[in-house]
Parts: structure tokens; sequence; C-alpha cells
């Protein structure tokens, strides 16, 4: 890829592009050079095509952005990584976060988590660093509001480990917040009663791995998915071990849940301590762990904000909003 530069307008700067891989260009500019459009109109700038050659014109901050962008996201096409039009708002959304930052590094960072080789890559900074975190230390919380990948890229760690015979076991625990009189009153058996509340963790591993699959490993007790209750007295020895929705736990049930780490394994915390659904006389033990852990050797916590959000992005609009009205 070759650039120049050309005469532009005042206060304005005119860059050229030029791709030589033709095919790897049409698929950078998108059907119908959908692509280039977001750009343009995500930055404010106007982008004219020639073949494999594009010129960039606009202010010149913006112009440099897009240069850097559209580089960045050719070099990611030339390692062989797809790119679709989500992928491509996502990339703007990390660019203007963070100009600095490398889409390589984040895009490229990939977590396999089948033998089909499916993969779960990172979205943000945040979430690669979430990622390296997890790589790196035996325990890791994590606290963020909905929607930035803290239960889904813990879990495609563990599935990855468990993958490849790193860990026997991966536990996937979750709060029953009303698992007192309330439960009672439900219809069916315990397991029945308390599959509600772990419905969500099911969804997303039969997100990742067949359904078939997902049953065999549950089956063997390769993959665990119980209340938080059911880890009382046990000692987890070579498991990587999630504990979900952990703003719902009280002191005692996240000291509980801590002292089950055993040899050779890995525990992820994950919760938003925004939505405390516990009583308002009982204390959120997420709270409590931050609190009392944070700056701990071995121990890290890593937090998420709106601009990690990777589900609808009117979710990031709808976070901002109630955040405005909680501060007000």
């Amino acid at each position: 890829m070759s650039k120049t530069e050309g005469k532009a307008r005042k206060g304005e700067r005119l860059s050229q592009l030029i791709f030589e891989d033709s095919g790897l260009a049409k698929n950078l500019f998108g059907e119908y050079n959908i692509n280039l459009k977001l750009i343009e109109k995500a930055l404010g700038i106007n982008i004219h095509i020639r073949g494999n050659r594009i010129s960039i014109q606009g202010p010149g901050p913006e112009v440099s952005q897009a240069e850097k962008l559209l580089t960045e996201l050719y070099e990611l096409l030339q390692n062989g990584h797809p790119l679709s039009s989500p992928e491509i708002k996502q990339a703007l959304r990390i660019s203007n976060n963070d100009p600095q930052v490398n889409l390589k590094e984040i895009f490229l960072d990939t977590v396999y988590i089948s033998t089909k080789q499916r993969r779960v890559v990172p979205r943000s900074l945040m979430q690669r660093r979430y990622v390296e975190a997890i790589r790196k230390f035996d325990v890791v919380f994590t606290i963020g509001p909905a929607g930035t990948g803290k239960t889904y890229l813990a879990m495609a760690m563990g599935m990855n480990l468990l993958m490849k015979k790193e860990v026997n076991r991966l536990v996937l625990a979750r709060p029953a917040v009303e698992a007192g009189e309330k439960l009672g009153y439900l219809p069916g058996n315990l397991s029945e009663k308390v599959n509600p509340y772990l419905r969500p963790l099911y969804d997303a591993l039969h997100d990742m791995v067949d359904y078939e699959q997902v049953s065999k490993l549950v089956e063997r007790g390769a993959i665990e998915v119980a209340p938080l209750g059911f880890m009382r007295g046990r000692t987890l020895n070579n498991c990587f071990v999630i504990l979900d929705e952990a703003q719902n736990t009280t002191s005692e049930q996240m000291m509980m849940f801590l002292t089950r780490l055993g040899f050779d394994s890995k525990a992820v915390i994950t919760g938003d301590i925004t939505q405390v659904d516990l009583p308002a006389e009982k204390g959120s033990g997420l709270v409590e762990a931050r609190e009392i852990l944070e700056g701990t050797k071995g121990i890290e916590f890593i937090y998420f904000s709106e601009k990690d959000v990777v589900r609808h992005p009117l979710v990031q609009e709808i976070i901002k909003a109630y955040e405005k009205v909680k501060k007000c």
C-alpha cells in the first residue's frame, strides 16, 4: 500500500491511498462501498474511489484518522482476518475512543474455542486487556455495565483452556438472588427451580459450541453450571471458574466462593455494581471484595464503561442516559 498527498482547499487536507491487492481493496471498501461510506459519515470527510485507489479529503485530523484506520484494516485483511460492516463500526468506535490504538493488536488477539476453530475476538482495547488479564492472573474481577462482554469473554477463555486440556473442568456459577422463600413456590424440582437463573450461561455456551458437544461435556462433568450455593464445602482444583452476576452475592457468599479455589485453577468474577438486586440491608459482596482486594498481588481488576458495549448501538446510549439520571 502506498500514500501520496494532493492539493486541497484551504483548511483541509487531501490524501491518496493505493491498495496493491485489488481483491483485498474490494473487501475493505465493502459491497457498494458501504464500509467507506460508514467511515465518511463517522469522520465527516469525503472519500472518492477509482479502482483500488482512494482520495480522502477533509479536516487534517480526521483525514489522518481515516488514513490510519484504513491502513490498519487493510493489514488485518492481509493477515487473513475477514471484515464485516459491524466490525468496521466497532473499529471506528475504538479509533474514536483512542486514536493511537493499534487495531491489529485487538482484532488479531483471537481466542479459539472449539475443534472447529470457532473464534472470539476482543472488540475494544479494554476487552483485549481483559483477555490478557485472564491469561496472566489466577483471579480476575471485571466490573462494568451489561453488553461489555464480561461473561462472554470469560467463558470463551474457559472453553479455550478446556479444549486445550489446560484445565479439567469449566465451572459456571451464578447467585440465585431469590433463592429464599420465593424459590420454594416455583413448580418443579430443585434443578427446574434454579434453571431460569442459569439460562444466560447456557445460552452463551451454546452460542460458542454445538449443542451436542455442550451436552456431552456437561454429562461427563467437564462443564458444570450451578447456583453459587452449590459451591459450598468444595475445593476446585484444575478448574476455570466463573462467578457471574457477582454484584448479587452477599459478603459471606463472596468469601465462600473465593476460598473454593484450589491448585492450578483460575477464577473470573463478573458483575455490574450499579445493578445490585439484594435487599437494601445486605451489602454487595462484589463491592466489598473490591474495597478489600484491589491492589492485592496476583489479583487483577478490570473496569468496563459504556464505551465497551458491543451490543446494539442504542444499548450504549441507554446506559449513558440512565447514568445521567443517577448522577442528578
